[in-house]
């Protein structure tokens, strides 16, 4: 019998953590439209935004509580949609958005992610994007 070997592919290739960086452009679209595809996508953007932010970078801190509440309005009203809530977007943002929030309640909106917590969330953010790209 012929033995068959698997090799990794490109969507299980290491994720690359993009440097932390003072450069940004301040989003001015926060909040939701009640459109889970466009909201789910703004709100990953706004999250990888937030993760590739060095320590004193201009408005951290009105960025970090402006994604706060943006994170939470977006929880709150789409965990309540069982069709929404089932999605693997869904569940894989939502563990994104529980490790974000939770570094901003322990340590604060000026405090850069660790090394660690960022690799997590990158891969996190990759697997979101191809989610929703496939509509689930």
């Amino acid at each position: 019998a012929a033995s068959t070997i698997l090799f990794p592919t490109i969507a299980s290739a290491e994720i690359v953590v993009p440097e932390q960086s003072k450069e940004y452009e301040f989003p001015s679209d926060w909040g939701l439209t009640y459109s889970y595809e466009t909201d789910a996508a703004r709100v990953r953007a706004h999250m990888v935004t937030a993760t590739g932010l060095a320590k004193g970078s201009d408005r951290m801190e009105d960025f970090g509580k402006n994604l706060k509440k943006e994170m939470i309005d977006f929880v709150s009203y789409y965990r309540r949609f069982p069709q929404v809530a089932g999605k693997p977007s869904f569940s894989t943002l939502y563990t994104s958005i529980n490790v974000l929030a939770g570094h901003y309640t322990s340590y604060g909106y000026k405090y850069p992610l660790p090394e660690k917590r960022r690799k997590r969330l990158y891969q996190e953010y990759a697997e979101i994007e191809k989610s929703l790209k496939r509509n689930r």
